[in-house]
């Protein structure tokens, strides 16, 4: 099956012998009842497959897993119920006290405040490569590096790295490479590829699709699959089914909303790069960007996020730019309808040195484009004559 094919048809009933919805049904449940003892005991041995209780999974969130497993290509999926609980339990499998991790310096901010409040203390080195690392990273690697993770193209700056390069070092080492995917989705960038063992997503994002579910989930390798599965398992994370239905519908109409994201993005942002405010635009599919060579040769599409940077360092004209949009929200999250706008501050969260001017972040939603330029260009024409 193609990918629009599967979209529509995985995670889903089909009528053979028997009428079905169209949709999987939401089972809520803590309890699940067997018949005797003999089918409890061996549901017990498959309890992260199979029904065995609410905990571990009902038939709705096992349908969004399988469905975005094998649109990602990879092995099995966990449903989790926000994306840095994908994040977390996804490094916790792997970094413990001695250890050493590998994190691209263009990190989500809470993945970076997880390694520095958290796994640092916890007695894990962690080391934060520069965001356009490739093969080179194996100048990096040590004996007690356990994992090394990515996210590309990287909050904020929108940097990528070369990850089929970066897995070529690693795969013969055993070190599992994990990305943070949510940016390019399953759809997007087919991650296992390219080398990648763990795929994290933040499926609040564009496979819910409308702003109204918060959801993770972690895409994993046969090989990785037990190691991650375990250790959500220890922690006790728990999705909500009601929220996994969502997911599931909002997955059905995500390559139609990645179009146009994608069509609205290249738009604005191409005009963007025209205005004389404008220092530079931070987005992998313009031709301008220097990972654009990298982007085309591995992504089969970019979504609607970006950033742009503004030629004045004047940080209260910035916030009265924003303040004074009309069609862009301002909201944390991103991969709704709707466009929004947020000022990130890359000097908290990058080692590497960050000039002072202003970075602007926008989701391009589904809006008419042209509406969004017109209220861009008010606002830069008022706060940066």
């Amino acid at each position: 099956m193609k990918k629009d094919t599967k979209i529509a048809r995985l995670g889903r009933p089909h009528a053979k012998d028997r009428p079905v919805a169209v949709n999987p049904e939401i089972v809520r449940a803590s309890t699940i009842l067997f018949p005797d003892m003999d089918s409890y005991d061996a549901a017990g041995k498959e309890k992260y497959t199979t029904l065995r209780y609410g905990r571990h999974g009902t038939q709705t969130a096992f349908a969004l897993a399988d469905a975005v497993a094998e649109l990602e290509g990879g092995y099995r999926a966990i449903v989790m119920p926000s994306g840095l609980a994908a994040v977390s339990a996804s490094l916790l499998a792997y970094a413990k006290p001695g250890t050493h991790l590998l994190v691209t310096d263009n990190v989500y901010g809470p993945t970076r405040n997880l390694c520095e409040s958290y796994l640092r203390p916890l007695g894990v080195d962690v080391e934060y490569f520069a965001p356009r690392t490739g093969a080179e990273i194996a100048d990096l690697i040590r004996p007690e590096t356990v994992a090394i993770y990515c996210e590309s193209p990287g909050s904020g700056t929108f940097e990528l790295q070369d990850i089929p390069a970066i897995a070529s070092v690693a795969a013969p080492r055993g070190i599992p490479v994990m990305n943070d995917n949510t940016w390019a989705t399953p759809l997007l960038f087919p991650s296992f590829e390219k080398g990648v063992d763990i795929s994290i997503h933040a499926a609040t994002k564009y496979i819910v699709g409308h702003s109204d579910a918060m959801l993770g989930l972690i895409v994993c390798s046969e090989a990785t699959w037990s190691t991650v599965r375990n250790m959500v398992g220890l922690l006790g994370y728990s999705t909500a089914p009601d929220d996994c239905y969502l997911a599931l519908r909002g997955l059905r109409t995500m390559g139609l909303r990645l179009e146009r994201h994608q069509q609205n993005a290249l738009k604005v942002a191409r005009w963007l790069e025209a205005r004389p405010e404008v220092a530079a635009v931070h987005y992998p599919a313009l031709e301008s960007h220097p990972d654009h060579a990298l982007w085309k040769r591995d992504f089969k599409g970019a979504s609607g996020l970006f950033a742009f940077t503004l030629k004045s360092n004047d940080h209260e004209a910035a916030r009265r730019f924003a303040d004074g949009l009309d069609y862009f929200g301002i909201g944390s999250s991103w991969g709704g309808f709707e466009s929004l706008i947020t000022l990130p501050h890359p000097t908290r969260n990058h080692e590497a040195s960050v000039d002072d001017r202003v970075l602007v972040r926008l989701h391009v939603g589904l809006e008419d484009p042209d509406d969004l330029i017109a209220d861009l260009a008010t606002g830069l024409t008022t706060q940066f004559k």
